[in-house]
This record gives C-alpha cells, sequence and structure tokens, in this order.
C-alpha cells in the first residue's frame, strides 16, 4: 500500500504562487509515476502535470510555463510549484501516484488539498 498527504493549499489572488507538497509513504520503493490532477467545481477530475521517477515530466496546456512539478525520490516526496495564477485554477488538487505489481497498475490518490485564486 502507498499512503499520500499533499499540504500546501491556501487562499491566493489572482497573479500570486502557492507550492503544493505531497509525502508518500509506505510501499514508496515501487511507485513509478507520480503527479497531480484537479477537480473544479462542477468539473471532471483533469490532469495537470505527472513527473516519472527519472524525472520526466509532463503538464497540461493550461498550466504550461506557470506550473513546475518537481520530485524527491529520496524523500518520497512531490511538488507543484503554481506562478500566475488564475481564477480558473481554483479546484481541490489531488496529488496521485503508480505503483506496479507484477503487470498490475495500482493508483493511489490522496485527500486533496483545496486551492482558491481570487479575482
Amino acid at each position: 500500500q502507498v499512503q499520500l498527504v499533499e499540504s500546501g493549499g491556501n487562499l491566493v489572488q489572482a497573479g500570486g504562487s502557492l507550492r503544493l507538497s505531497c509525502a508518500a509513504s509506505g510501499s514508496v520503493f515501487s511507485i513509478s509515476d507520480m503527479g497531480w490532477f484537479r477537480q473544479g467545481p462542477g468539473k471532471e477530475r483533469e490532469l495537470v502535470a505527472t513527473i516519472t521517477r527519472g524525472g520526466n515530466t509532463n503538464y497540461a496546456d493550461s498550466v504550461k510555463g506557470r506550473f513546475t512539478i518537481s520530485r524527491d525520490n529520496a524523500k518520497s516526496t512531490v511538488h507543484l510549484q503554481m506562478n500566475n495564477l488564475k481564477p480558473e485554477d481554483t479546484a481541490v488538487y489531488y496529488c496521485n501516484a503508480d505503483r506496479w505489481i507484477g503487470a498490475t497498475l495500482y493508483h493511489y490518490w490522496g485527500q486533496g488539498t483545496q486551492v482558491t485564486v481570487s479575482s
């Protein structure tokens, strides 16, 4: 099992910055990709950014150039630096970790952290 705990969500004005953190515990040695997803009011959960164990990253078009994902494998943490925040970034942000057990891929989720951007 893998447990994920997010932190760093807050209320911020448009144009401001926030840094989200996610700490993984449990069977962390077998985690492959990690990432951040978000779910805004009345919307489906969507990918924000992902990072492989080797550091390759992928971003949603809506956050490219504003958000940066990073990872510390030794500490089993993943971070999301969010700059130039916009009201449309308002959402609950969820940390995700993928773990292979044999040929089966398991997805793990944190409890979420609220980010609210005021205009």
